[in-house]
Parts: structure tokens; sequence; C-alpha cells
């Protein structure tokens, strides 16, 4: 397993194309230099012995040992060890709305970012829990199952758009099943899901499904995004905003929050529903009802026991430096003779 300790070091890297500019805006200021004092071919005759491709490598030394030394900053580290590892936490599943009415931009950027935002924050705040995550519409899919690899939740978690189902609508009775079945047949108070939704239910049954995991031990939190006024759907063409989405009568759609159908759900969940805002996507106060259930233990596999290996890029970008400390910028008495001997001389 490989991992960087301290990647904010790596945008130092970004001087090197920096340093090249430097290098290039000072050999031309040179050689305009050395024109005012003559001929080229009379002042290089002037000054035999200095070698212009030395000075280029000594740039080249400079560069790269400069890199090495970003790098062994960094700090790139290797996991030795593979083992088991007992942790204690609740198991979570995000359920997470990305039918078109998500697009609405009644919370700032849109419904959809903001709760992705709010998943992202969630994220960090976890210790020890297990989290997935499922996004729904029309259908419901596992976008990334359990795991305590908050990491990978977070990759995942910026693929998701309003594209990834084809089947629009907004099921959320199937996303609630999905997540049952997610979890597997263990049952326990150690269980949770979270619906992020602006409640425009268009199927029957999400009520039936939560009263099906309450049965279970499993607790169903809902968030509701939007505002009950409605607002409309944007449509898109790549960035550029092309108007509002409209019904088959020409109207524009106005897509509204739907807190009633979201406190149904969460009561039969025996869970809470938040209503978020721009200040406050809710998730704050379902982490502290996460962080009351009962926690269990289990294994899972994590690499221990990394290993620096800055000290092999600190150690080659000092050995380049000295080498270019020591690199003189004349031509070797060798290279000189061969000249010479090459010229007939």
């Amino acid at each position: 397993m490989f991992q960087l300790e301290h990647k904010i070091y790596l945008y130092a890297l970004g001087l090197i194309p920096l340093f090249i500019v430097i290098y290039m805006v000072v050999n031309i200021w040179r050689k305009r230099a050395l024109k005012n004092y003559g001929d080229m071919a009379v002042i290089q005759r002037l000054f035999p012995d200095v070698s212009r491709s030395k000075r280029f490598w000594k740039f080249i030394l400079f560069s790269v040992a400069f890199a090495f030394l970003i790098i062994g900053i960094v700090n790139p580290q290797v996991g030795t060890k593979l083992e088991e590892v007992k942790r204690k936490g609740a198991d979570l599943m995000i359920c997470l709305d990305v039918s078109n009415s998500m697009k609405a931009e009644d919370l700032q950027p849109n419904r959809l970012e903001r709760a992705k935002q709010a998943i992202s924050k969630l994220l960090d705040k976890l210790e020890g829990d297990r989290i997935g995550i499922i996004v729904f519409a029309g259908q419901a899919y596992v976008q990334l199952p359990i795991t305590t690899d908050y990491s990978a939740g977070k990759l995942f978690l910026e693929s998701i758009n309003t594209d990834l189902i084809p089947t629009q609508g907004t099921d959320i009775g199937a996303a609630i099943d999905l997540a049952l079945e997610s979890f597997g047949k263990d049952e326990g108070k150690n269980k949770a899901i979270v619906i992020i939704t602006d409640g425009e239910d268009n199927e029957a049954g999400a009520v039936k499904s939560a009263e099906a995991a309450a049965e279970k031990g499993i607790t169903i939190h809902t968030i509701g995004m939007g505002s009950a006024e409605g607002t409309p759907i944007p449509m898109f063409r790549g960035n550029v905003r092309e108007g509002f989405r409209k019904d088959k009568e020409g109207n524009t759609v106005v897509t509204k929050l739907n807190e009633q159908t979201l406190q149904e759900i969460a009561s039969a969940g025996n869970g809470i529903y938040v209503h978020a805002s721009n200040s406050d996507a809710g998730l704050n106060n379902v982490l502290d009802a996460i962080n009351k259930l009962e926690k269990k233990q289990f294994d899972s596999k994590m690499y221990s026991d990394y290993e620096d290996r800055f000290q092999w890029f600190v150690s080659a970008a000092l050995l380049l430096l000295l080498i270019e400390t020591f690199l003189s910028e004349r031509k070797s008495k060798l290279y000189q003779r061969l000249n010479l001997f090459g010229n007939g001389k």
C-alpha cells in the first residue's frame, strides 16, 4: 500500500516550469548583453574554455534535485503489513436522490451538490463507522458498498450526478428496500438509513418500507432538500443554461419540498426529520443520532507499519546539488585537447 504523508507540498513542483522560464530569459539576456560588446565569434575566441552545455546540465541537476527534495518533504510511505483490525461502529447507508428535481437551485449551488457537500463533511467526522451510498430516482442502485474506506466514499461521491439513472421519478421505497438488502441478514440496533431527497415520491410504499426496516431494528432518518414554496428545475446543455423544464402543456415545472412525506417516513422508521438549509444541511443532527446507536465490533483489513521513504529522495537531492556545486562551467582540459586534436592543431 502506498500513500503520501504531506500531499499539500506537491504544489511546490509547479515552481519548476517557472525555473525553466527564468533560465531561458537569463540566457536570452546574456546573449543580448554579449552582443553589445562585439561580435559573438570574437567573444567566443576570447573565452574559449567557457562551456554552454555545462551551464545547461547544471540547471538540469538543480531542477531534478529540487523535484527530489519536494518529493522527500511530501514523504512517500509504503505499508508493509496487512493486518486485521478490530473496530467498533455503526453501519450507515445514505440514500441520495439523483432525480432531475435535485438540480433545483433553492439551495446553493443546487440541491444535489449541497447534499454531496454535506455527505463529504459527514465522512470527515465518522470514526470507525461503516458507510455505503445508494443513488435513486425511478430506480435505486448501490453506488458504494458498505465500507470503512472513507477516501473511496469521497471518490464515488464526486462521480454522482443526475445522469446516473436513466429512469426518472423518485422511488424512496426502492431505495429503502435496497439499503436493507445491502446490510445483509444481520439485524440489530447498530444500523441506520439516511434518506436525502426533496420528498417528491412518485411511488407508493416508502412508509411501509420504513416500517419494515423499523421491525428489524434499523433506524431511518430523512433530510429534506429544497423549499416548500418551490422553484423551477433548470435545464443545461454542457455548462450553459437553456431555460427551465416544462410539462407537456408547456408550463414551467416547479419542484417543491414534500415535508409531510419525509416526516411520515422518519416517524415510521423511528428516526428524525431535518430540513436542510444553505447554512446547515442537517447531517450534524443525524450524526448525533447515529452516535447514540449501539456500536458493534467488526473486523477490517488495513495496512499498518507504514515506512517512510523520504530519505531516498532527500539523499538523491543532496547528491545532485553537490554535483551541481562542483561542476564547473569551464570546459574540461580533456575536452579542449580532443577539440584541438580534431581541428588538426
